[in-house]
């Protein structure tokens, strides 16, 4: 196993951006600046499509958005009369990170050119691939995104609303898409809310389909609302239009994009998530409190919950550890040490933690590789004690609705007991947040905790198990 910091955690999924005007606009630089807030989202690759009614423009790479776009792949983009326009930031959940798995992805129809973009797995996707591949349709990627487009695409005989609709009726799993033809822009979520996907206008009347209410707030929208689990939305020279393809259906979003995911600036379903990081925090002084000088977050993911821990509990609050802000995912480790020394070149200790006994706060735990090191970190910098809380539970289960976690036997907390974890990584004690505790801290709707207690509520593929490259045939 290739061990990289970044990657012992849930890695973050994919972000989806959409935009219809009702008048001419820079749609490439208003989706750009929107992916640029979705940048957290995923960090593989980019890409946007934007059409004026007649051309149907697209520009993906590998690479973040400000590598992707610089000003003369935009300047490509910039159609004078332009009203339509979908993005999409990438972290590859099924497929390779090659350049063609980049999205949007785009086919010719007889609905006219399609482009489409996103978030979350299918789980029946390897099934209707290859009903497809058995009728002769040919796919040009390997990623599941690609079976949503195709499915729209036969649809021949029904307009694109219909056919979306049909096309959602047939698939399983927890998804948000943004889809586009030259002329309307369609946004849909899975019946189950896992994947998030709000609404918003700007003041000229634009309206903007996004992951997260922090792009709408970078591209000048106010916030409408959130489309409903089950829900087809789409905007075309007439205004906004809903449909509710998949009627009552218990809601159970994503708890990650809570713990996670998800911008501390970021409101989903309602759900303030800084607020809810916070209470996090709180529920765990309270279900798991310690003696302690000191409250550390891990950063940046720990912050949140840190706060609220050193609230609840009283015990003060500083920063024992330094991120360094340009150690990006800039290379692969070949030898122990460099791998040990990797970890050090991200995170620093501080001297608030010297002489001291520290509560050290991290949102979760997946394979223990970067935990043992950060304790490490801290006991070399002079920590007499070091008390690991988490505030997620254990994550036991591989998710199938678009987080790369890890397959089960890499879980750490699936083959090992807590105490055996706590001996794992080296700290003195080991906690984690209850299921109960942080439901009750998210306080929005239902949420999917199925990577914590294998209850799936969007189904699961035939073949139980995370394959990210199950469509490479």
């Amino acid at each position: 196993m290739i061990f990289d910091v970044d990657t012992d955690k849930p890695q973050d999924e994919c972000g989806v951006f959409g935009l219809y005007s009702p008048q001419p606009t820079d749609v490439a630089w208003l989706t750009y600046l929107g992916l640029f807030a979705l940048q957290h989202r995923g960090q593989e690759a980019a890409g946007i499509c934007v059409s004026d009614g007649e051309q149907f423009l697209v520009e993906k790479d590998l690479g973040l958005v400000s590598q992707v776009f610089d000003e003369t792949r935009l300047d490509r983009l910039r159609l004078g009369s332009a009203r339509v326009g979908i993005g999409h930031v990438r972290y590859s959940t099924t497929g390779s990170n090659l350049r063609f798995n980049a999205q949007p992805l785009t086919v010719r129809t007889n609905k006219g050119i399609l482009g489409l973009a996103h978030n979350g797995n299918f789980v029946n996707a390897r099934e209707m691939r290859q009903e497809m591949l058995d009728d002769g349709v040919i796919f040009q990627t390997t990623n599941d995104s690609e079976v949503m487009l195709n499915r729209v695409a036969r649809l021949a005989k029904l307009d694109i609303v219909e056919a979306t609709a049909r096309a959602m009726r047939d698939l399983r799993g927890g998804y948000a898409v943004v889809l586009m033809s030259k002329t309307q822009l369609l946004g849909f979520r899975d019946p189950n809310g896992v994947r998030p996907l709000c609404i918003g206008q700007r003041e000229d009347g634009a309206w903007v389909f996004a992951s997260e209410p922090c792009a709408l707030f970078a591209v000048g929208a106010r916030l409408v609302r959130d489309v409903a689990p089950g829900e087809l939305v789409w905007a075309d020279r007439t205004g906004l239009h809903s449909l509710q393809v998949i009627p009552d259906h218990r809601q159970t979003a994503c708890a990650f994009e809570w713990i996670y995911f998800a911008r501390a600036d970021s409101t989903v379903d309602g759900a303030e998530v800084h607020d809810a990081r916070v209470r996090m925090g709180e529920r765990l002084a309270r279900e798991k409190p310690v003696e302690a000088d000191i409250v550390v977050p891990v950063p940046d993911s720990g912050i949140g919950a840190a706060i609220g821990y050193s609230r609840e509990s009283g015990i003060p609050f500083d920063y024992g550890l330094y991120k360094n802000p340009y150690a990006g995912r800039t290379f692969i480790a070949p030898t122990q040490e460099a791998r040990e020394l990797k970890v050090k070149m991200k995170l620093s200790p501080t001297s608030a933690v010297r002489g001291k006994r520290v509560v050290l706060v991290d949102d979760s735990i997946v394979r223990g590789t970067t935990s043992r090191q950060i304790v490490q970190l801290l006991r070399d910098a002079g920590a007499t004690e070091v008390h690991f809380r988490v505030s997620s539970p254990p994550i036991k289960h591989p998710c199938f609705y678009g987080i790369d976690t890890a397959a089960r036997k890499e879980l750490v907390a699936s083959t090992h007991t807590i105490e055996e974890i706590r001996a794992l990584i080296g700290a003195d004690t080991l906690s984690f947040i209850s299921e109960e505790g942080l439901r009750g801290a998210i306080q929005g709707p239902g949420v999917c905790l199925a990577c914590f207690n294998g209850e799936y509520p969007a189904g699961v593929p035939l073949e139980n198990d995370v394959n990210k490259l199950a469509l490479e045939v």
